[in-house]
């Protein structure tokens, strides 16, 4: 079932970014179509109204997130709000850890593609060891493969503007606390706590929760060219189902 959109002005916002006077579909909401069985679990856990407020949540603490690390990004020292605080301390301590170059003007950009017709705001491009490619930053729980669409279509959009880049990686930014007695992970995202056994062991009856702590999780994904295939299925997809929509405001 398609969105619903009081408007074409709505439309428009919610859906896309209008570039050099031009109107293109955005990278996000294009991989939206995408299904996920995953949240079907979830919303029959916690409602259908449960489920929009703890999204709308974590939407706005992923914000936080990616705001802050692009002050950390471009040499900034922003204030850090104690709520990200550990997620940001492990982000520094990565940036430390590794040889990375990153040029101001590529960092939460706005990029499009005119044959392909498709915008999006990509996070950074980085130099890493040596590599050039596209970082993209996540707050989620784990590196899902879904990620790569994105990606691809960043990586196409840029090929011929930026000579030499090679790569694409996904940076999961996150935290959480461990039981000291069990192992288990407790982590807490757009309000909601969700507690994961001890991986081949038993969770035990009342746990010892230690201090937040910083994770930070990188994976590089070199190969591109599929997955950016499949972007453009999905794309495909995304414009049936907007077909009314797109007509309305003159990109199809």
């Amino acid at each position: 079932m398609a969105d619903y959109f009081k408007d074409a002005d709505e439309f428009k916002n919610d859906c896309g970014y209008t570039i050099d006077g031009s109107w293109y579909p955005r990278v996000t909401r294009i991989v939206s179509i995408k299904s996920k069985p995953g949240l079907n679990g979830f919303f029959k856990e916690v409602g259908a109204a449960g489920a929009k407020a703890i999204s709308e949540k974590s939407a706005e603490e992923g914000t936080l997130v990616h705001q802050v690390a692009a002050a950390i990004l471009l040499g900034q020292e922003p204030e850090v709000p104690e709520q990200i605080a550990p997620a940001m301390g492990a982000f520094r301590a990565f940036l430390e850890a590794k040889d990375i170059e990153v040029a101001p003007e590529n960092v939460e950009r706005r990029i499009f593609h005119p044959d392909h017709r498709y915008a999006g705001t990509i996070d950074v491009v980085a130099k890493i060891n040596g590599k050039l490619g596209v970082l993209d930053i996540k707050t989620s729980q784990a590196i899902y493969r879904d990620y790569n669409l994105q990606t691809a279509a960043y990586m196409e959009a840029l090929l011929q503007e930026i000579p030499g880049l090679e790569t694409r990686w996904i940076l999961r930014i996150d935290q959480n606390s461990r039981c000291d007695a069990c192992g288990a992970i407790k982590r807490v995202k757009g309000g909601r706590e969700k507690v994961r056994p001890p991986r081949g062991g038993v969770s035990c009856a009342d746990h010892e929760w230690c201090e937040v702590e910083g994770v930070v999780e990188v994976q590089e994904f070199p190969f591109w060219k599929s997955d950016f295939e499949a972007f453009l299925g999905a794309k495909r997809l995304w414009e049936w189902e907007h077909e009314w929509w797109l007509k309305k405001v003159g990109y199809l």
